[in-house]
């Protein structure tokens, strides 16, 4: 096997695990507290420019050039987005279904203008450049650039999974379901409904803007039409896929389904002429298209459903109560 493809390799499952990230959060918001948010990409598109220009060099004629570490671009990122998500929630939270859709809809639209015209602070239509990239020193060695990137963002994922398992697992997670499930049931044992939905939307905003900041870095530019409503079809393509109310299956749909987009951007490329690219482009989304298809005929809770927990307390010998097993939905 080539040092290319191996770099390839790498660089493909680098970005896949980027979506990953941006799953997770939307698996938080939608998954365990039934949040349904299609302002995907304008959170995303928060988090990637406030780290651009918390972490590029000095630029005249543009707001930012700080050029601060990396890591405090990606955590100003994620607190960003986290406090954008909060000020929405607090004036959208109690909408239900597809009025709280059409709401972070135009959230996403508005942030995504304000890139495109705000070139002061953006660079506009031109976007953001010399995003300063992991393991830069490196780039000369592309096979251990890669890799390095690649592990980065492994243990990037790997904790944020493991947080976030405890946190659905914790009272809090449970209290989320219930709310999900039965919120009438829930205010009657004196839970705010309203209190931990705008926890959820603002974390899971929050870990979205941090996919967006470690997405910029790792491609090293950013521009508005890369946060088109498209990006929100994909994530939410990724999680249906992969399993809605399981953080493995949100990762695993991520990966998938970006690799289903990558392929059928090879072949569009192989077989059609570049006059004719651009129109077959759109191929790409009826491929998806159906590949949710599929798997909603298949596997209607995704590839790996939600892992409900039953608890029956049954009286033991000993005059204890037993809890039951966890079962697949």
């Amino acid at each position: 096997m080539s040092v290319e493809l191996i770099a390839y390799g790498c660089f493909f499952l680098t970005v896949a695990l980027t979506y990953a990230i941006m799953c997770l959060g939307l698996n938080l918001q939608w998954g365990q507290t039934g949040l349904f948010n299609v302002g995907i990409a304008g959170f995303v598109a928060i988090g990637a420019y406030v780290s651009a220009l918390l972490t590029t060099p000095d630029t005249a004629g543009r707001l930012g050039g700080f050029g601060l570490p990396m890591a405090v671009g990606w955590l100003g990122g994620a607190l960003a987005a986290a406090l954008v998500s909060y000020l929405v929630g607090r004036l959208t939270i109690r909408l239900r279904a597809d009025y709280l859709a059409i709401a972070t809809f135009g959230i996403a639209a508005a942030v995504q203008l304000c890139a495109l015209n705000l070139e002061p602070v953006t660079g506009g239509p031109f976007g953001i450049g010399f995003i300063p990239r992991p393991f830069a020193a490196e780039a000369g060695n592309p096979l251990l650039f890669s890799l390095l990137n690649l592990a980065l963002l492994v243990i990037v994922v790997l904790l944020l999974y493991l947080g976030l398992e405890r946190l659905v697992r914790s009272p809090w997670g449970r209290v989320l379901r219930a709310i999900r499930e039965d919120e009438t049931a829930a205010l009657a044992l004196g839970k705010s409904a309203t209190r931990f939905r705008l926890q959820a939307f603002a974390i899971g905003g929050g870990i979205m803007g941090l996919a967006g900041a470690a997405q910029a870095h790792f491609i090293g530019f950013i521009a508005p039409e890369n946060y088109l409503p498209m990006l929100t079809f994909q994530v939410w393509a990724m999680l249906i896929v992969g399993g809605s109310g399981n953080n493995r299956g949100a990762i695993l749909g991520a990966v998938l389904v970006w690799g289903i987009w990558a392929v059928s951007a090879a072949l569009i490329a192989a077989v059609f002429d570049p006059a004719q690219q651009a129109r077959a482009a759109s191929l790409q989304i009826a491929i998806i298209g159906v590949a949710i298809c599929a798997v909603l005929l298949l596997r209607p809770q995704g590839i790996l459903g939600e892992i409900r927990t039953i608890s029956r307390h049954l009286p033991s010998r000993a005059g204890k109560a037993q809890t039951a097993e966890s079962r697949p939905e």
